[in-house]
Order: C-alpha cells, then structure tokens, then sequence
C-alpha cells in the first residue's frame, strides 16, 4: 500500500473517493477518478476547484445542459482500429447517444455569454461534434434503435419479401385452421399459436394423425400437439431464409459504416475522452453538493483558515440519528504554525484533527470542501499523519513502535512546506518518556518551520506551546456543569483533561475518585490552573497589540492622507496668488500708460506742476488699491478656508490619539487617566476660522467658519451669521462645551463644500465587513465611524456575522475607545441579532 492511500484510509479520503467512482457512468470517469493524485502545484489545484466548481453552478441552474448519453464508446472503438472489425448493433446505438450527447454539450458551451463557465468552455473549444458521422447513424437506426427497413435498398427488399411470406402463411394457416375445426379435428374455440418463429395449429393428442404436418410439441397435460401443416412448411423454410438474408445486409450495411467511420476513430476517441472527463468533474461536483461543499480562497500568503468547517463523512452520520455537527474554525498562519489541541476524551480533539486533513486532502485533489467560501486554504508539498493503531504482528511492531517509526519519517522529510498531523502526541509508553520524546519532536517541528495540528493529554507539550512563538494551545470546550463536551475549538488556551469529572459522570465510585484526587495533589490542579492563565494572559496582550498596531497604521494613513491633501492646498495657493499677481502687474502697467498720457495731456495743456504731481499720486493710490484688491480675490479667501479647516481637521484627529492613548493607559495600568477632551485648552488669541467663540449680543456660543476683513462669519448652530469681528470673544474648547445645553449638542450640518455634500448624499448607514481579516476590518470601521460623526449621522449599523464572534468582539472593543460612540448593541433578533452592531453616536 503507497503512503498516499495509507494517508486516504487514515483521514477517510477512501470513502469520498469511492462515492464519486460510482458517480461515474463511463469507464473512462471512473478511471479517472480511481487513479486521481492530489495535485502540490498552485495553478493545476486552482483549475481542478474551478472546473469542480463551474460544473456545480451547471448542475443546480442550467437545466438545458445534458446529463444523461454518457456511454461507454472507447472500449469498443479501439478494436474497430482493424481493418477486418465492424461495429455491433448494440455499440452503435450507444454510440448514436453519446455523439449526440456531445454535440448538445458543445452547443451548450457555444450559447453561452462571455465570461461564462471560462474553463469548461475552454476544454469544449477543441472538440469535434462528428455531424456526418451522426447523420449516417440516424439513416442506419430509427428512435428505438432497430435497423430502419430503407437503411438500403437490398434490406428494404428483403423485409417485404418477409412481410409477404409471413402473411401468406398467417393466410393459409386460419383456412387450415377452419377446415379441422369443422372436420372436428380442432376445438373450435382453439387458435393459432406461435412458437420459436413457426405458426402451429393446436389438435387433440388422439387427432394429430388427421393433420398432415409435422409435430413440434405437445401441452403440459400432453391432450394437445401443435402441429405445423405441411402446406406451410416450405413457406417457413423460405421467411427463415430471408431473415438469414437479412441479418447478412444488416452485417454489410454496418460493415460498411465501420470502413467510413474507421478515419475518424482517433479524433471520436478523443471526443470519447472528453466526454469521460466530464463524467468525472460531474461525478466530483455530485458528491461536493451532497456535503454543500463550497470553493475555497486560495491563499498565497500561507494561511490555512477553515471557518465553520464540518466533516463530510461525520456530518452524514450524524443526520441519519437526527443530530447537527458543530462546526469547526481553524487558524494556521506562518507567524503560528503548529496547533496543539488538548481537552478531555470524547471532546472532538480527533475529529478536529481529522477535518484539517480530510479538507485539505480535498482541497488539493480538487473538491470544494464543506466549509464557509471565505475559507483560505494553502498548498502543502507534503502530508504526514500519525492517527490510529498500526501495530503488526507480522512485522514485530507494537503500537508504540509504529507512532516512531511514523515520526522518524516526518523528522527526516518534513519541511516548511509540509502538514504533520498527530493524534494522541507521545501516547502508548510510559509518560514521562512519552513526554519527553513527544517534546523534543516537537521543537523539531517548529525549527523546520511545519504546518501541524497534534493533539495531545501531555501538560509538558501545553507548556511548551504556551513559551513556543510559532505554537499555540487550543482547548476543546468542555461544559463544567453538564459535564458534557461542547465539540468546540478555543484556540489560545490549553483544555483540560477534566478526567476526575469524567470518571464520576460515568459512576466510578467515589471513594477511587476521591483517592485519586488526593494521589494527584494541589499542585496538579495548580498547574493546569496557571497554565491557562497564563496562556489567556498572553492572548489578551497580542490582541492588544494587533488593535494597537491597526490604529497606528489607521492614524498613518490618515496623517499621509491630510499632509498630502495640504500639500495640493498650498501648491494651489501658489498657483493663485502668481495668477493674480500677474493680473495686478498688468493692472498697474495699464494705469502707469494712463498716467503718462495723463501727464503728457496737462504738459500739453500746460498746467502747474504742483497739479500735475497731484494727478500723478492719486494715479498710484489708485494702481495700491487695486493690487491690494487682486490679492484678496476670492478663490484665495476659499483657500484659506479650506486650509483652516484641515488644521482643524488634524488638530481634532491629534485630539482623538491623544483620547485613545489615554484610555488604553487607564486599561494597563488601572488608572483613572485624565481625559483629553477635559485638558485645560487655552484660549485662543486671535478670531480665526475653527475658533470657538461667543456673541456679545445675545450670549450665544459658535464656531468661526470664515472673517472676511471686520466681519466674520459663524456657526451658531445649523444657523450661519455674519458678525463684526469686535463683538466676537473667543473661548477654549472646554469652555464652548460646557456653553452649550445637551439638548444643543448638535453636529452642524453646514455644507461648506460641494465634496462634503457628495459624501451625505452617497453616505450608507451600514456597513458589511463579514470575511475581512481584523488588520482590514479596523481601519474601514474606522473611518465609517469617522464618516458618520463628520456627516451627523446619530445611528449606524455593522453587518460582521456571527460565526465565532471573534470579529465582533474585536469591533466592538474599538467602538468603546472611539470617541463619539455612544452606546451599542445587538440587532433586533428579527433583523439579523447578534450578527449586527447598532452603533449610537453623539
């Protein structure tokens, strides 16, 4: 037996494999599926899922593509190679079907859209569809697949000859018929019978001398003979020559079929190979949609995650008892490579194991597997698995000796491209060698870089894991209370073997349990204790550092983002000003033409000079206002808005950092850390855009938006006034918040830009995040949420799905550092539940 068929029967691939070989109608489909090997190359795995897939899509929504004609033509096709062969009727007519089969096929393909079923289409283009051939069949064979009688000439001939025959027999053998009923040979009720092709006329045993002929039987009782008359009997001879004349044109008619079909037999063969792969994607796709099988994302960054995973051949068995499985989530990325599952007996440590294998397995010989679409799976070069019992008598191995002899293989052969699966790790000698040896393997493992899922009893190996960078503990969930496993995986944290719980579930007596604690004393308990703390600890602090690092690189981007956007501001700026100082040049050059002509008009006129020096001046004052003027256009003033309002725009951003640093200070170390937003800000010193201010006039407090020379506009409000700059008293941001009643808090919807009102109007108060990644999903919630304060959106809603909850949990640990958040909470159970977050905001 190869390696790769032990691998199948261990993992249960053998099972799967054999469903679809008896999904196949062709001999060819079925050898390909017998002899099928997983593929290890990115590119050949990609097309085996694509065409699995595109077939599946066929099946469930394409009901004019064919499924039934799937005959077995290469086995009688390859004789018919020699010269001296002809076809039978039998294969003819399959292969009517299956030409026909094809040519649907190839129809089918050729209708559809662009873009459609790309690489089952691409396979069809460089087939042939034999028309000819086709309709020579169809002249040969009628609908039921009998021999047409004008398949020529002869055999229409010989056919109404027998007609003729068999009539003029039926004729003459009623009139004999007649004649021994009314001689009273016969009964009169009696009446021609037919047997082996000769018409007989049924006597009585005691009057079968009466009738001339000859004597082919007799009843079961013997009272009566059937007697072929001899007035018919040279009829007979003549309608059995005629059949043996027609078997003969038959035979010529397909001998001669055979001598045209002959050139084309390899291509028909080809076509014939064809029709066979199909067979087989079909019988893959059959047996993927029994198991509601879907296509993995191929992953180039090797990550094998499986999101709610079931096994296949599980998931069936327990449908037959009425029960549901629980559905798997498994993470093995290159910075944590090895999972080692721990927890008690009968808790699903195994079968977690083995749906890993079984789902890669098929992965990689080309089934979508049962698991969520958005699962990533990577390709592995090689797969060594040590599950199960393989001693051997015959070969002096004990069921220890088999457990090293499969790890001394992997040791020497596993490499960072391989997928070592273990059950039991160490188990079958005595513990603390087990242990130790388990141990050693197992930092060999994590040297060479595998990808492994083991499981194991061994607190030594949880130690390990929990000090191991490459390594981490996953616990099957175990109900304290029901004393009863919940066949869930908690990756993070070592389980428990929670073996005296089992031991009195199951009725062991109390005085042996009891002992056996005391046996096994405080510090047993302890350390299991303090390993999970430890290991939850640790897990708690690297979530904090993955949030921490999705801020930072949030907050980089937006800085990046704002430097750049003041960067164009002020280029833009430049651009202006140049603009309108080259206006106000020719202005100028303009009023200095009009001056000279003005002087050279009083010279002509000869005024006084004192006159003309006044002239002049004023000409200049005039040329001062308008250059002053071209400087205050108002594109410029815009800019200068909008420059104000991104300083603003990153002084409220520092704000926020500054807000979340302080939170996540206070969380560490358990601290009350004084809010950014009640910092003493001092007050401003001057009116400018983005300065909170407060209106001596009516008492009432705003927002600068623009200060046009003494006036200046404000935001009280949803309200924009114009105020002179001298009636304005500027006031710290503290002080402006305070100012304002909470019935008043208010975001000011004012459109200062056409761009801010594109964003309300094509702003969506929901959100899908399901299948992100956390490094994706933080910084798109984050600038939603930043949206939605900008826009004064009060609520919105984020679409993360239930799953495991881990996305949710890490979502909803962002929202409550996020200033402006409010409150949240779940959907309504009607609209979606627990896979929605109704976010509040201020």
């Amino acid at each position: 037996m190869t390696n790769e068929a032990k691998i199948e029967i261990k993992l249960g691939f053998d099972k799967l494999r054999r469903s679809v070989v008896d999904r196949c109608a062709t001999s060819y489909g079925r050898s390909r599926a017998e002899n099928e090997s997983v593929a290890k190359g990115l590119p050949e795995i990609e097309r085996r899922l694509g065409l699995t897939d595109e077939m599946r899509v066929i099946l469930m929504f394409e009901s004019s593509f064919p499924t039934s004609g799937f005959g077995d033509c290469i086995p009688f096709l390859i004789p018919l190679k020699n010269a001296y062969s002809h076809i039978d009727l039998p294969s003819l007519v399959v292969l009517r079907a299956s030409l026909d089969a094809l040519r649907r096929i190839l129809n089918f393909f050729t209708s559809c859209k662009d873009g459609q079923y790309p690489l089952l289409r691409d396979m069809a283009s460089a087939v042939l569809s034999f028309p000819e051939i086709l309709r020579r069949i169809d002249g040969i064979l009628d609908k039921y697949g009998e021999v047409r009688d004008n398949a020529s000439d002869a055999l229409y001939a010989i056919r109404r000859s027998i007609k003729d025959k068999e009539g003029a027999v039926s004729r003459r053998i009623q009139a004999i018929l007649r004649k021994a009923q009314e001689d009273g040979v016969a009964d009169e009720d009696a009446s021609v019978s037919v047997r082996d092709g000769k018409m007989l006329i049924p006597v009585a045993s005691g009057n079968k001398k009466k009738v001339p002929g000859i004597v082919y039987g007799e009843s079961a009782s013997g009272k009566t003979s059937f007697i072929e008359p001899m007035e018919v009997v040279e009829l007979n001879n003549q309608i059995r020559e005629l059949h043996f004349e027609e078997q003969r044109e038959i035979l010529r008619i397909l001998t001669e079929f055979t001598d045209f079909l002959r050139p084309y037999i390899d291509d028909v063969i080809e076509s014939q190979k064809f029709m066979g792969e199909l067979d087989f994607i079909m019988a893959k796709s059959a047996v993927s949609s029994r198991f509601r099988g879907g296509k993995p994302v191929l992953s180039d960054r090797g990550e094998l995650l499986l999101r709610q995973a079931r096994h296949p051949l599980l998931e069936e068995a327990l449908a037959k008892e009425g029960k549901k499985i629980v559905p798997l989530d498994v993470s093995l990325t290159p910075s944590r490579r090895i999972l080692l599952i721990s927890g008690p007996n009968a808790g699903g440590k195994s079968v977690c194991l083995k749906t890993v294998g079984l789902l890669q397995y098929m992965f990689q010989w080309g089934m979508l597997i049962p698991a969520s679409e958005s699962s990533e799976l990577t390709v592995f070069h090689d797969m060594f698995v040590d599950i199960g019992d393989d001693q051997s008598l015959e070969n002096d191995l004990s069921t220890y000796s088999s457990h090293l002899l499969n790890m001394k293989e992997a040791v020497a052969l596993a490499d960072d491209r391989s997928l070592v699966l273990i059950d039991e790790f160490g188990s079958g000698t005595e513990p603390a060698a087990g242990g130790a040896i388990a141990e050693e393997i197992l930092s060999v493992f994590e040297e060479k870089g595998c990808y492994g899922v083991i499981t194991t009893h061994y607190t030594n190996l949880k130690f390990y894991a929990s000090n191991s960078s490459r390594i981490i503990n996953g616990a099957m969930q175990f109900d304290v209370q029901k004393i009863q496993p919940l066949f869930k995986l908690e990756p993070g944290l070592p389980g428990n073997s929670f073996a005296f719980e089992l031991a009195r579930k199951i009725g062991l007596p109390e005085n042996i349990v009891h002992g056996a604690e005391e046996r096994a004393g405080k510090d047993y308990v302890a350390v299991e204790r303090n390993l999970r703390k430890i290991a939850r600890n640790k897990r708690e602090l690297e979530e904090r550092l993955v949030r921490v690092k999705a801020a930072d690189r949030t907050l980089d981007s937006m800085t990046e983002k704002y430097e750049k956007e003041l960067s164009e501001i002020k280029a833009l700026r430049k651009s202006v000003l140049d603009e309108a100082k080259a206006q106000a040049a020719e202005i100028i050059a303009q009023a200095n033409k009009k001056i000279e002509n003005t002087i050279r008009e009083i010279k002509e006129s000869q005024a006084e000079k004192q006159r003309t020096q006044e002239v002049r001046q004023e000409l200049r004052d005039f040329a001062v206002s308008v250059a002053d003027e071209a400087a205050r256009s108002e594109q410029e003033q815009k800019i200068e808005r909008k420059m104000a309002q991104i300083v603003e725009r990153k002084r409220r951003q520092e704000e926020r950092r500054a807000r979340r640093t302080a939170g996540e200070a206070e969380r560490d170390g358990g601290q009350q850390a004084v809010s950014v937003e009640r910092q003493q800000v001092p007050v401003p010193d001057r009116i400018e855009p983005g300065v909170y201010v407060r209106l001596e006039d009516s008492g009432m407090t705003g927002e600068v938006v623009q200060v046009s020379g003494k006036k200046a506009t404000v935001a009280v409000g949803e309200i924009l006034t114009r105020v002179d700059v001298s009636k304005l008293s500027p006031l710290s941001a503290n002080q402006y918040r305070s100012s304002v009643k909470p019935s008043a808090q208010v975001k000011s919807s004012v459109r200062l830009s056409s761009s801010i009102s594109e964003r309300k109007l094509n702003f969506k108060p929901s959100i899908d995040i399901r299948g992100m990644h956390l490094e994706e999903a933080i910084p798109v919630v984050t600038n939603f949420i930043d949206d939605a304060l900008m826009l004064g959106v009060s609520e919105v809603s984020i679409l993360h799905g239930k799953g495991a909850g881990v996305l949710k949990e890490e979502i909803r640990k962002l929202l409550r550092i996020t200033p402006g958040v409010v409150s949240f909470a779940d959907e309504h159970v009607e609209r979606g539940g627990a896979g929605i977050t109704i976010v509040r905001l201020d």
